[in-house]
């Protein structure tokens, strides 16, 4: 009788023991994805269009213009170059647009690089935030430099990984090292479900 009550008691602490680790497996894996959520919420997807009427390379910030606008205006090639920040935070600088109506221009660049003064004697208008990117080089990220082609007075945003030859033949030069982007590549969502 003894061995009964005992075997009913194990089987009691045994199935509370489950309830037990259930639920805190639950709870800790409901933080688990709202803390991951929350950091990929604060990515956003920088990509470079090009513009074949002016002859010019864009960067755009996913959510900036919608696909459909940029399609319609005649934008093509759209290609992902890596991924910014949506808010500020330490050891991040803000990335600003500017476009020059007269030369059709548009250019990306850090909020100390240029005053709004110099650009705007050098006709640039249409300041606008795009992204926040990274100041200092960290895991996974991949340094960023701004190319031009003085003959238009065209810029690229060219992210350190991607081969430059294309660019060089096109006439791109000067090459002048901006920020650091996340690097993320097309097998991202894969490893980041693990």
């Amino acid at each position: 009788m003894k061995f009964l009550c005992i075997l009913d008691a194990i089987s009691k602490m045994r199935s509370n023991m489950k309830r037990t680790i259930i639920l805190v497996t639950t709870v800790l894996a409901a933080l688990l994805i709202t803390t991951k959520s929350f950091a990929q919420d604060d990515l956003v997807r920088v990509f470079r269009w090009y513009i074949p009427q002016d002859g010019q390379f864009v960067t755009v910030a996913d959510g900036e213009y919608q696909d459909g606008q940029l399609i319609n205006w005649g934008w093509t090639d759209k290609t992902l170059l890596f991924w910014g920040y949506r808010t500020p935070g330490p050891n991040r600088v803000a990335v600003n647009g500017w476009m020059n109506p007269v030369t059709r221009a548009h250019i990306s660049i850090c909020e100390d690089e240029f005053t709004d003064d110099q650009m705007l004697k050098w006709g640039y208008t249409q300041k606008h935030l795009q992204y926040y990117a990274l100041t200092r080089r960290g895991s996974n990220t991949v340094c960023v430099y701004r190319w031009l082609i003085s003959k238009r007075n065209s810029w690229i945003t060219i992210p350190e990984d991607i081969d430059t030859d294309v660019f060089l033949k096109k006439g791109y030069r000067r090459k002048t090292y901006q920020y650091y982007g996340v690097y993320r590549n097309v097998d991202a969502p894969i490893y980041d479900q693990l």
